[in-house]
Formats: C-alpha cells, structure tokens, sequence
C-alpha cells in the first residue's frame, strides 16, 4: 500500500470512528442519532443493544433500554435486521406489506386476535395462546412453536400489532393503529431515499458493496417497494460524498467531514455495533478477520463464544471474551499482534474500559444509593 493510500485509509478509518462515537446523551436521543439499533436476546455479558447504548448514553445500565423502553418515543421493529427505531422511522415503513400473502382462515384469525389485544389494551403470548389455542405451527428453525405466537410475529411486522413492554425478556403486544395512505410515486421515492439516509447515517463510511448489500435489506424492512432498490441505491451514489481507496469506493452523508477526531479511550464493543458491523470494511480498515461465533461449534471457535472487538483510538487491535463466575468480572482480551501495546496509556485505558463495564453491569439492586 503507498504512503498516499495509507493516509486516506487512515482518514476513513478516523471518520468511521470519530462519527460512530457522539457525545453521550439520552436514551431516545441516542437511538434518533443512529436511527436504528439492532437487538440481539444472547447476554455475553449483556445483550447487544444495551452493550452498543453503553458508549453513547449517559450513566447506562444493562438493562435500561427495556426498563425504560415504555417512556420512551421508541419501538421495536424490523429494519435492516430486527432492533429498536424511532417513531419517524418506523413512519417511513408502514404501512407495510408482507411477502408472503395470508390464508382467508389466517386472516380471520388474525382480525379475531387484533380484536382481542383492542379489548385488552395489552397481552402475553401465553395469555393469548390460552385464549385461542390454535395450536403449532414450524417455526424458522425447524422446530415447533405456539401458532398464536407466530400470528403475533406476523402481525407486528404488518404493523398491526406494537411492542408495548417486555416482561422478562417477553415481547407484550399492543394494537398499533395504523394510518391508511395512498402514496404516489413522489412520496415513495423520498420515503425509500430516507430509509436509505438512515442506513448510511448508522454505518458510513461504507464500501460501495456494503452500500448496496445493506440496501437490499430493506426487503425487509419495506418490502412493498422491493422493486425500486436498485434505483434507490443509484440515487444514493449520485447524491452521497465519495472517495475511492485502493479501488473502493467509500460513502457518507454528503457535507460531513471526512475525518473525525479520536481519543485514547479502550472500547470493548459489541458483535453488532455500527462500527464493526460491516465485517467487508471491518477487514479493509483493520486487516484481520472479526467473526461471530456464537453459533459457531465449539471447536471451530478461534475468537470465542461471544467475542467483543477491542477498539484503541482508531484501531480494533483485539478482542475479549467477558464472563463473571460468581460474580466476578473476568475480561480475556486477546490482541492481533499476539500481545497488548506496551503503553501506560493503553493499560489505563484499558483498565478504565474494564471498570465502566463492571459498573455497567451491576444489578440495580447492588448499586449505591
């Protein structure tokens, strides 16, 4: 690589991180800023999302998200992967239509169960199922699961149903009222354009590949308007900054810097945190290969069970499997050159990240008042 190609790769990889870690603030905030972030039910040490509100939202706690998830002018929803949105972007969705069309019998009882939740105000699945008892149905995974379960999945992503609380880690369901609108070709073009805006405004910088990777999944997000990604994504090379790396062509928000300014702080992130998300550019910018394995045998392992990058000042030098047998924190970080950096700097910040991690997983009832 020339000295010219390293100093530009340098500023993408400064921007990337430098945009990926605003000042923290609020909940809501924090979520409006992203635009989306993804969910994840595995907790090596804390689930996803809370492991990703961490760095960006004051004094956070795991388990805050879902604690405070009813006050909040957030939902749960499909975007690009499952997560939480906010309300403006979930707007931009719905209503949403399925691919796959219903049965006159499974929309009946899809309209009987709408009725249900209405007379309720709120359900549990178990509740419901103890209603109705429609019995099971193959769920994705091959094995057999409630089908009132199931037909509250689908009428969530429909956007007939909402999430209202979680109950130890169980969705309650609420109805969502939807708005019937008539959109003409105008509005879903500058509807589909800004769902495409939020893509980049969580993961940019991003390689054309990813760009467009990531803009076939609103598929799945708004799968009415499957047919005009391509253009979407054309518009979006047209209308987005660019710059091309070693012939790659990168993307962010137009009128943004492209270099962002970084500190000495250690970061222990999660598998599925913006700046790491994308695994294409996770390899382009730092030169070795992140995988998550939790679903991976146990002897095809080479990172861990749950392993969680290590991100120093501009660079994922790392990874780190957290756990807490009997309570204790234990970090085991491993670094790519084979040993950490023999800095003070980094050992104090790697102590510091190591504390905020304790404190940030500290059961309520264990805390100071």
């Amino acid at each position: 690589m020339s000295p010219t190609t390293s100093r530009a790769l340098d500023g993408l990889r400064r921007h990337a991180v430098g945009r990926a870690f605003f000042p923290p603030t609020t909940i809501e905030r924090a979520v409006e800023t992203f635009g989306f972030v993804q969910a994840d039910p595995i907790r090596a040490p804390a689930r996803a999302q809370d492991l990703t509100l961490r760095h960006r939202v004051i004094g956070y706690r795991a388990g805050d998200l879902e604690r405070l998830y009813p006050t909040l002018a957030i939902e749960e929803d499909f975007f690009v992967n499952y997560g939480f949105v906010p309300r403006a972007v979930q707007g931009l969705m719905h209503p949403r239509s399925a691919m796959v069309r219903w049965s006159a019998q499974k929309r009946t009882r899809a309209e009987a169960l709408l009725a249900f939740v209405r007379e309720r105000g709120t359900v549990h699945p178990r509740e419901v199922d103890a209603y109705f008892a429609h019995g099971t149905v193959t769920n994705y995974w091959g094995g057999a699961s409630s089908a009132t379960t199931h037909l509250l999945d689908g009428m969530h992503y429909r956007g007939m149903l909402r999430i209202a609380r979680r109950e130890g880690g169980v969705r309650i369901y609420a109805v969502r009222e939807q708005l019937v609108e008539r959109l003409d070709v105008t509005e879903r073009r500058a509807r589909l354009d800004a769902l495409v805006d939020v893509i980049v405004a969580i993961y940019a910088p991003l390689p054309a590949q990813s760009l467009w990777g990531l803009v076939r999944r609103l598929a799945y997000a708004a799968p009415q308007w499957q047919a005009d990604l391509k253009r979407a994504y054309q518009r979006a090379t047209t209308r987005l900054a660019t710059a091309a790396v070693d012939g790659v062509h990168y993307y962010w928000p137009a009128g943004e810097e492209s270099e962002g300014a970084v500190d000495d702080t250690v970061r222990l992130l999660a598998p599925f945190d913006p700046l790491v998300w994308d695994r294409r550019r996770f390899e382009l910018f730092w030169g070795w290969r992140y995988r998550f394995e939790a679903y991976t045998p146990v002897a095809k392992r080479t990172l861990g069970y749950y392993a969680l990058p290590l991100l120093w000042r501009d660079r994922v030098i790392g990874w780190a499997n957290v756990t807490s047998p009997g309570g204790v924190l234990d970090v085991q970080a491993q670094y790519v050159a084979g040993k950490p950096p023999r800095l003070r700097a980094f050992t104090r910040a790697l102590d510091a990240e190591v504390e905020r991690l304790r404190v940030f997983l500290t059961p309520a009832s264990s805390r100071p008042t």
